[in-house]
C-alpha cells in the first residue's frame, strides 16, 4: 500500500487552458491542450488519518525528497496522452457507453428491452443518438440481486452478441458480465470489451482464460457482492482504499494493459462515499488509464433530490456527468444516450471560449 496519492486540480478549459500550458503556467491533463490543471492534491497516509496537502506545480521542488519522487511519477502519468486501444475510440475526447440491459430484473429498465426486437430496435436508437460502446448485459447486478447461472445469462444475451458485429462492425461492443462462460462466448462473436463488476473476483478463471487473446477490460470496484454490497459499506478511507484497489487490479492484469477503470458508483457505497468519488475523481488520473463512470439514474441522484426525483433521473445524471467531464473523465455509462450526447456538446461548445 503507497503511503502518498497525487491529485490534480484546480482545472482550465478551452482557451484559457492553452494559454496557461504555453505559459507553463499549467500542465495539460492526459496530453490534452484543452484542459489543464495548476494544482495538485497530495493526500498522505498516516497513523491518525489522511493528511492533505494543496499545492501549486510550480512548488512541487520544495517538497520532501521522497514525497517529491512519488509526486513526479504521478505526474508522468497524469500529463501522459492515453493510448487508444479501444475498437474507434479516441480518449481525447468523452464518448459515451450506451447501457442495453436483457433482464428482467434491472433495477430501473428490467424487462424493458429482453426480447430480440425491443433490444434490436434499442441499439439502433443509441448509436443514432451518439453511443460510441454498447454495453450488453444478462444479469442484473442491483443491489440485493442474485446470481444467475452462466447458461440463463448466456442465453440471454446471445442473440444480440452473435448479430452485433454483423451490422455494426466499428462500433465497440462490450460485455457486462461478471461470469468466464459469458465472456469467452462473447470474445468469439466479437465483443471488443469486457465489463466485469466484480473486478475480476467473481470467477477465478475470469483472467486466466484470456492470457492469449488481446482483450480490452473494464477494473471496476464493487465492495462486497450485489446481493451484500448496499449493507452498512464501511472504507478506511473510500478514495484511497479504491485506488489501492486499482493499482493491485492492474498489477494482475499481466495479459495485456489494455485497462478502464470504473470506480463504480452505486456498489458497496453510501452517499457520503458516492459524492467523494465524484468530487475527488481526478485523483484516479494518476494511475495512467481512462476513465469511466456510471452515474446514470443511480439512487444518489434520488437521496439528494428528494421531493424532485424523476423516473429517469435525467437532470441528475447529466449534473454529474458535466461534472466528471470537467475533470478530464473520457467514458460516461448511460440509459438516456441523446440528452447526454446533446449536454456534452453544448459544455463542449460553451468551454472552448
Amino acid at each position: 500500500m503507497r503511503k502518498y496519492y497525487t491529485r490534480a486540480c484546480n482545472f482550465y478549459h478551452g482557451s484559457e487552458a492553452i494559454k496557461l500550458i504555453k505559459k507553463k503556467n499549467a500542465l495539460p491533463l492526459n496530453g490534452k491542450k484543452n484542459i489543464a490543471f495548476d494544482s495538485i492534491e497530495i493526500f498522505s497516509r498516516q497513523n491518525r488519518g489522511i493528511k492533505v496537502n494543496l499545492i501549486n506545480i510550480n512548488k512541487i521542488n520544495k517538497l520532501s525528497k521522497k514525497v517529491k519522487e512519488v509526486v513526479k511519477n504521478d505526474l508522468k502519468k497524469i500529463i501522459s496522452k492515453r493510448k487508444n486501444f479501444l475498437r474507434n475510440i479516441n480518449f481525447d475526447n468523452p464518448s459515451i457507453m450506451g447501457i442495453l440491459n436483457l433482464t428482467p430484473d434491472s433495477f430501473s429498465d428490467g424487462g424493458k428491452f429482453n426480447s430480440n426486437k425491443k433490444a434490436t430496435k434499442q441499439i439502433f436508437n443509441m448509436i443514432k443518438s451518439g453511443a460510441k460502446i454498447i454495453d450488453v448485459g444478462g444479469e442484473s447486478t442491483r443491489p440485493g440481486s442474485k446470481t444467475i447461472d452462466p447458461k440463463i445469462e448466456w442465453r440471454r444475451v446471445k442473440y444480440i452478441i452473435k448479430n452485433f458485429k454483423k451490422k455494426y462492425k466499428h462500433i465497440c461492443l462490450s460485455i457486462d458480465t461478471r461470469k468466464s462462460f459469458v465472456m469467452t462466448k462473447s470474445v468469439e462473436y466479437g465483443a471488443d470489451l469486457i465489463n466485469d463488476v466484480s473486478g475480476f473476483h467473481h470467477d477465478p478463471y475470469s483472467l486466466s482464460k484470456f492470457k492469449k487473446h488481446n482483450i480490452s477490460k473494464v477494473l471496476h470496484h464493487m465492495q462486497g457482492t450485489p446481493g451484500t454490497m448496499q449493507k452498512n459499506p464501511k472504507y478506511k478511507n473510500v478514495l484511497l482504499d479504491i485506488y489501492d484497489f486499482f493499482e493491485r487490479g492492474i498489477s494482475n492484469i499481466s495479459d495485456n494493459k489494455k485497462i478502464i477503470i470504473d470506480p463504480g458508483i452505486g456498489f458497496g457505497k453510501t452517499l457520503k462515499h458516492n459524492l467523494t468519488l465524484i468530487s475527488k475523481i481526478s485523483l484516479f488520473h494518476s494511475l495512467g488509464f481512462p476513465i469511466l463512470v456510471g452515474t446514470s439514474r443511480k439512487r444518489f441522484i434520488n437521496q439528494i433530490s428528494g421531493e424532485y426525483d424523476s423516473k429517469d433521473r435525467t437532470g441528475g445524471t447529466l449534473a454529474s456527468v458535466l461534472f466528471l467531464l470537467s475533470q478530464g473523465v473520457q467514458i460516461f455509462r448511460v440509459h438516456n444516450v441523446r440528452e447526454i450526447k446533446q449536454g456534452i456538446m453544448v459544455y463542449k461548445k460553451i468551454n472552448e471560449k
